[in-house]
């Protein structure tokens, strides 16, 4: 009965996916137009090119603002991921991996010193 609700909803997912394609393809050349407006923002040199490479990034942002619908395919797509993983009985985990680099992990490594210290 769970693997026929799952399939249920994977379907409906599909769906949801399918009809906000357009909207997540919007999305993806807006944030396009956000990223080449940042980046050639920074590199140009003249007045005349910064102008123009804001007016590209505030296109972009305007183009998002009008593909909100897409943060439903997203979800959406982001569900269908964590069926596929209970549909093959596999754990989800979004988190991250601990590095071992003491810069990020700065205050376990100082407990360690601080305790090889006492001994």
């Amino acid at each position: 009965m769970k693997k026929l609700l799952l399939l249920l909803l994977a379907i409906l997912l599909v769906g949801i996916v399918l009809a906000t394609l357009g909207p997540l393809m919007g999305l993806a050349f807006a944030l396009l137009f956000i990223f080449l407006g940042m980046h050639y923002y920074v590199k140009s040199n003249s007045i005349v090119s910064k102008v123009l490479w804001i007016f590209v990034g505030m296109l972009g942002i305007m183009m998002a603002a009008s593909n909100i619908p897409a943060l439903v395919g997203l979800a959406a797509i982001i569900l269908l991921y964590v069926i596929y993983k209970k549909w093959k009985d596999e754990d989800v985990s979004f988190s991250t991996k601990e590095e071992d680099d003491p810069f990020t992990n700065f205050e376990n490594e100082w407990s360690k010193i601080q305790n090889k210290e006492r001994f």
